[in-house]
């Protein structure tokens, strides 16, 4: 036997009727400190920063990546290749 019970209810009914707190306040909140931590970060977005802030991840990630080759490469062989 299979029954299926409808309840048409608002979020803050529910909350209320299944004993959970109201957390509308701390919503708020958070979002008031993101929205002042975004504002004060708002110069983070320009194409300038963000260029920047690439390429220089960009460079050091595609150096850090041959170094990790190089070695695989070095340990495949033996280390015939590895400098002395």
């Amino acid at each position: 036997m299979k029954m299926t019970i409808e309840i048409d209810c608002t979020p803050v009914e529910a909350r209320s009727f299944m004993g959970l707190p109201d957390v509308t306040a701390l919503n708020d909140k958070l979002v008031e400190e993101m929205q002042k931590r975004m504002e004060s970060n708002i110069n983070m977005l320009s194409p300038d920063e963000l260029m920047k802030n690439w390429t220089a991840f960009g460079v050091g990630a595609q150096e850090q990546f041959r170094k990790l080759m190089s070695t695989a490469v070095d340990m495949g062989m033996g280390g015939a290749n590895r400098p002395k």
